[in-house]
């Protein structure tokens, strides 16, 4: 017996049925691509490193997220997003993509303000990335679909404007490196996500922006910016 309600399983969907993708925890990678590493001031030479989202900050899209509170500053990052369906520790590089259940597109939103402020003062980046409603993500397209997570369009416009664009094959760790790196530091487990970084081009946005966005041939999606929460 539980002593109250266990919270909700927090999922997503799986593209063309009613199923559900059931989320456990999600990882993202920090500077993965080089134009985005050298925009934000930091150095190519560093190994991945990740942070992480509660699973409860995923939502379906469409969707319209409001305004976070505590920032004046709230930017859009759009990521290829991979869905773990097999666990496992230590995985080898030639194996990582027999543990991927599928792969979409999302956006880590941050509240860049707080992250600079995380920075300058040595703390963690939780309150700028692991916010309420910080990951909206695209209905999932199972692996057997997907035709590469290495090379493909990624992209995101404000507004009909292009602001982000770039090909997978720009990250400087793949798929199948980073994953292999993170399943050495945790075991990973079905129904982990990861978020594996974003190209150049971050920006912020305000109440009403609709932000569209995808990875050719992966899964497309749109999000609305709301008033403020």
């Amino acid at each position: 017996m539980y002593v109250i309600d266990p919270p909700k399983q927090s999922s997503l969907a799986v593209q063309g049925t009613s199923d559900r993708f059931p989320v456990r925890r999600v990882f993202c990678v920090g500077r993965n691509y080089e134009a985005h590493v050298l925009e934000m001031g930091n150095d190519m030479r560093d190994p991945p490193f990740f942070f992480t989202k509660p699973a409860d900050a995923t939502l379906d899209t469409p969707c319209t997220v409001p305004y976070p509170p505590l920032t004046e500053d709230f930017h859009f990052e759009a990521e290829l997003v991979i869905a773990i369906g097999k666990g496992g520790a230590n995985i080898a590089e030639a194996d990582v993509m027999d543990h991927i259940w599928g792969a979409s597109v999302g956006i880590d939103f941050t509240r860049r303000d707080l992250q600079a402020q995380a920075k300058k003062m040595g703390r963690p980046w939780d309150w700028s990335k692991a916010f309420d409603n910080s990951a909206p993500i695209a209905p999932i397209l199972p692996i057997a679909d997907v035709a590469s997570v290495e090379t493909g369009r990624i992209w995101l416009a404000v507004n009909g404007e292009m602001k982000q664009e770039a090909d997978l094959a720009q990250m400087i760790w793949s798929v199948r490196e980073h994953t292999a790196t993170l399943s050495r530091a945790v075991t990973l487990a079905p129904g982990d996500i990861i978020m594996t970084g974003t190209p150049a081009g971050v920006g912020a946005v305000v109440p009403g922006d609709v932000l569209t966005g995808g990875v050719d041939g992966i899964a497309e999606f749109e999000v609305t910016v709301g008033p403020r929460a």
